[in-house]
């Protein structure tokens, strides 16, 4: 008997992984089942479920690229059909089914998709009253975003030229049906409102299947009629369909045809509204000019009237006194302006420059005599005190000595000979006098 040689667990998961991948039965299944223990991932977007019946249950992954395609948002609870690939996960070990398409099982989606986005946009205000246009009772552009070729353009066309032949219809051709229709109706919606000339938008088309109508429940097409800034009337199906659309319009028709009777009053109705305004407008007139009367009888009958110089007289007497307090004031402000004027010029001569000039001009002469006298004082000092140290100079100069008799020796380096020791025999030296200098040479030294 050959020995069997043990595997690991990562060789054994890839065999029963490749078991999986090669039955075509696993390939392509469909599975009903319970969601439970539901998880959208934050960052990715992915789900993560158990899928779940009273007998066992499977881990379930439906990856972004593939949930963004489903029309309704899975909960805890719900019943669905799925499709999808069963495989193995080989960091766990387990077997899971990789989704592909999933539906409610029981309700259908497109209606489980209608009631969650309703609900979704009735919390957000949507629908709400506050926020619905009024439409005008006279438009003179009607735009009308619906197939350029379906029965509904004939109708809404037809209606509003046989009731409002004055009013100009613009027709926006627009998908209204299938994959690229919920684009195609946000597209049109957008276009009118550049447009600036429309003064209400009819947006609709004619009767048909809940996927038929399935682009008015469409987020987009919802959120593109609440922003709209021109009015918007949804005109989708017959009287029995309802849409997402209807909610969110301004003013919901049951038909196109009544939608376009909604925005073109017949000629009758005009005719009508016209002879009613023209009644209330004539009593309102008649009211006015009956107040008017009452009120000029009233200012004919008042006193002033009938007696106008009750209001002059004390008119007159007052403006009198006024214009006597005003010359009293003005000549009051007058004198006090001259008396100020007065003081100002005796100030002004007190302090005059010229004064100021001569006065400083008389110091300065003053100061000038001061220190001439000063000045003469020193250099007389000055003199005493040099002629003193002239004398006592002159009393000390060698001149005077040398005048008495005596002379001084000098070196031919003009160096003072003191003494003897600084000479010998052969020198010659400079003998200073009183009147002048005697070159003479040492014949002899002798010393005391």
């Amino acid at each position: 008997m050959t020995e069997k040689l043990p595997v690991t667990v990562t060789a054994l998961t890839k065999y029963l992984k490749a078991k999986f991948q090669a039955d075509r039965n696993l390939q392509s299944i469909l599975l009903r089942g319970e969601i439970s223990n539901f998880k959208r991932h934050s960052s990715s977007g992915h789900y993560y479920f158990t899928l779940k019946d009273d007998g066992a249950r499977i881990a379930a992954v439906m990856f972004q690229s593939y949930n963004a395609n489903i029309a309704f948002q899975p909960t805890d609870g719900m019943q669905v059909i799925v499709q999808g690939e069963i495989n193995v996960y080989p960091g766990s070990g387990s077997y899971q089914i990789y989704i592909r398409d999933m539906q409610p099982d029981g309700v259908g989606g497109l209606f489980v998709a209608y009631e969650q986005l309703k609900k979704k946009l009735l919390e957000e205000g949507l629908f709400d009253q506050k926020f619905k246009k009024k439409i005008p009772s006279f438009p003179s552009v009607i735009g009308v975003a619906t197939s350029p070729t379906g029965a509904a353009v004939r109708d809404i066309i037809t209606t509003i030229q046989r009731r409002y032949p004055i009013g100009k219809i613009v027709v926006i051709p627009t998908l209204v049906q299938g994959e690229g229709a919920p684009v195609s109706v946000v597209k049109s919606i957008e276009t009118a409102n550049k447009m600036k000339e429309i003064d209400v938008l009819i947006v609709g088309r004619g009767g048909g299947s809940i996927e038929e109508l399935w682009a008015f429940n469409d987020e987009k097409v919802a959120r593109a009629i609440f922003t709209s800034k021109i009015p918007i009337i949804s005109a989708v199906g017959h009287e029995t369909d309802t849409t997402i659309a209807d909610y969110v319009a301004d003013l919901r028709a049951p038909t196109p045809t009544a939608a376009a009777e909604l925005v073109s009053l017949s000629q009758r109705e005009i005719l009508e509204q016209f002879s009613v305004r023209e009644t209330r407008l004539n009593k309102a007139i008649d009211t006015i000019i009956e107040r008017k009367k009452a009120q000029l009888k009233s200012v004919q009958d008042a006193y002033v009237f009938r007696y106008p110089n009750s209001l002059f007289h004390p008119k007159q007497e007052q403006f009198d006194r006024i214009n006597e307090r005003f010359h009293t004031t003005i000549n009051e402000i007058v004198k006090s302006k001259i008396n100020k004027h007065k003081e100002l010029n005796s100030s002004l001569l007190i302090h005059h420059p010229s004064n100021r000039i001569q006065l400083e001009k008389q110091k300065h002469l003053q100061l000038h005599m001061t220190l001439q006298k000063e000045f003469n004082r020193l250099v007389t000092q000055k003199k005493f005190e040099m002629e003193k140290i002239v004398h006592t100079l002159d009393a000390l100069s060698p001149l005077k000595v040398m005048a008495r008799g005596y002379s001084l020796a000098y070196k031919d380096n003009n160096e003072l000979i003191k003494s003897v020791n600084q000479a010998k025999s052969g020198d010659r030296f400079q003998l200073q006098m009183t009147d002048g200098k005697l070159n003479c040479e040492v014949l002899e030294v002798k010393g005391e």
